[in-house]
């Protein structure tokens, strides 16, 4: 197949009925499941997972769980009821904040923010952001930390491996907290959890292992975001959820997955990384695509690079039983 502009397009009816087909089959006969929980944030993940488990099991039989925390968006809760309204399905709102509290996951976060900036309170928002566009700079994802004063002052400095790696972990315990209460929720009706990562968070590693990496089945896993999108406007999933921009909703200041870490626009990032799948030539996908051959090929190092690193957790449990002791 030629490498072009519209090389993802789908077939959004034919995709969604595949999709529908393999949940009921999945859920039903496979897990032994007799419905479907969904972790709804109001994003356009969770919103088209949520149509799909609808239509394979009806909206009886399937619960949206709203899981808000002190650090949450509050428009996060207002369009999750708005996509919850409109496929018609029993929701559940658990507050987060007392079980993370309990973790200690906001001291132990703030903890490492006040050893790169001595002045962070709780006025204060905070975040963590990575270079610029990946296409304009070949800087290596270094991460920065970005406090934003109760004033509105923005203030940034790189941070050391010792505190990025308090602050993630800490706030991992968000995505960990919520993965056990959607277990919760679908063992207390026999039903199970349907993941909502698409392709580019399962594959570049942005998700946290058995936090929103830890579910029972995963429809759109294999789906780029753009064709996540294509499937959310055939579904009808509300527009204010198709326009607007997706965040991590992790951190007190919120940033977009784009600053955060894919770097790169959903359009352009999805034609980049299929032709890089696809053993496209970089001089064929720089003409295409109207960039420069050493743009493309930034892309194409930064995609091998986020794999690389995160590959370990794609890495199912290694039981050491599997080879054979030495001598």
């Amino acid at each position: 197949m030629a490498f072009h502009k519209d090389v993802l397009k789908i077939d959004p009816a034919a995709v969604t009925e595949e999709l529908t087909a393999h949940l009921r089959r999945d859920v039903r006969q496979t897990l032994r499941r007799s419905g479907a929980v969904v972790g709804i944030s109001g994003g356009v993940d969770s919103s088209v997972v949520l149509a799909l488990c609808v239509r394979a099991f009806g909206p009886k039989r399937v619960v949206g769980v709203m899981m808000p925390e002190k650090d949450s968006s509050r428009d996060s809760l207002v369009l999750a009821r708005k996509v919850a309204d409109r496929f018609g399905v029993e929701t559940v709102v658990e507050d987060m904040t007392g079980a993370l509290v309990g973790f200690g996951c906001y001291a132990r976060r703030d903890e490492a923010i006040k050893r790169t900036f001595p002045e962070y309170n709780p006025g204060y928002k905070a975040k963590i952001t990575l270079p610029g566009n990946v296409l304009e700079s070949d800087a290596l994802n270094v991460f920065y930390l970005t406090i934003i004063t109760p004033e509105g002052e923005e203030k940034s400095k790189r941070l050391n491996p010792r505190d990025y790696l308090q602050i993630v972990a800490a706030s991992n315990f968000k995505q960990r907290s919520r993965m056990a209460m959607l277990y919760y929720h679908a063992e207390l009706r026999n039903y199970a959890v349907v993941g909502t990562p698409n392709k580019n968070e399962h594959d570049q590693g942005f998700f946290v292992k058995w936090g929103d990496g830890g579910y029972d089945v995963a429809p759109i896993r294999h789906l780029y975001k753009t064709q996540v999108y294509q499937l959310a406007e055939y579904l009808d999933v509300p527009l204010e959820i198709r326009q607007a921009t997706p965040t991590t909703d992790t951190y007190p200041a919120h940033s977009s997955q784009e600053e955060f870490f894919f770097r790169l626009p959903f359009e352009v990032m999805d034609l980049l990384w299929y032709a890089q799948e696809h053993n496209v030539p970089v001089a064929e996908v720089a003409q295409v695509m109207g960039l420069t051959e050493e743009q493309v090929q930034r892309a194409f190092s930064d995609f091998e690079r986020k794999r690389r690193t995160t590959a370990y957790l794609r890495t199912m449990p290694i039981e050491c039983g599997d080879r054979p002791p030495r001598g």
